[in-house]
């Protein structure tokens, strides 16, 4: 059950990494693109109809590269949501079932016998943090609707 859960918060952290880091590297490389572009679109309609029109000029396109780039991602993240398997309601369920797990309170019982309530209390209130973390982005992800 454990082994599962574990497995399962890898692999979502392991696309989210993956993405994040797609994300900034084509980020970067669109920056520095757009930068050139825009300098050469500037210089350009500079020379011909003024320092006004080419400032407009430079907005419209940083506008138009960013409708893009929010497009492009919103699609990304939409059809990674529809690959994606929801967890049932029977994983949801074993998954609270483990914290009811006899052998799992024995060994905290035996860990917190070990290391001291005065030690295990800071740890606990981080745990506590990341569990609530968890869970609340698990909600969100739930009440979501579907489109």
């Amino acid at each position: 059950m454990l082994q599962r859960l574990i497995a399962d918060v890898k692999e979502s952290t392991g696309h989210t990494l993956r993405l994040t880091s797609l994300a900034l590297a084509a980020a970067a490389g669109l920056f520095v693109t757009t930068c050139f572009l825009c300098a050469a679109a500037f210089v350009a309609v500079l020379q011909r109809y003024g320092l006004i029109a080419a400032c407009l000029a430079g907005a419209a396109i940083f506008f138009v590269v960013t409708l893009i780039a929010a497009i492009s991602y919103m699609v990304r993240k939409r059809s990674l949501a529809k690959r994606m398997p929801r967890p049932t309601e029977a994983a949801r369920s074993a998954a609270q079932s483990l914290l009811a797990d006899p052998m799992l309170l024995a060994s905290g019982l035996q860990l917190v016998r070990m290391i001291g309530v005065k030690r295990l209390i800071p740890i606990l209130a981080v745990g506590g943090l990341a569990l609530g973390l968890l869970a609340r982005s698990q909600m969100t992800e739930n009440a979501e609707p579907a489109e």
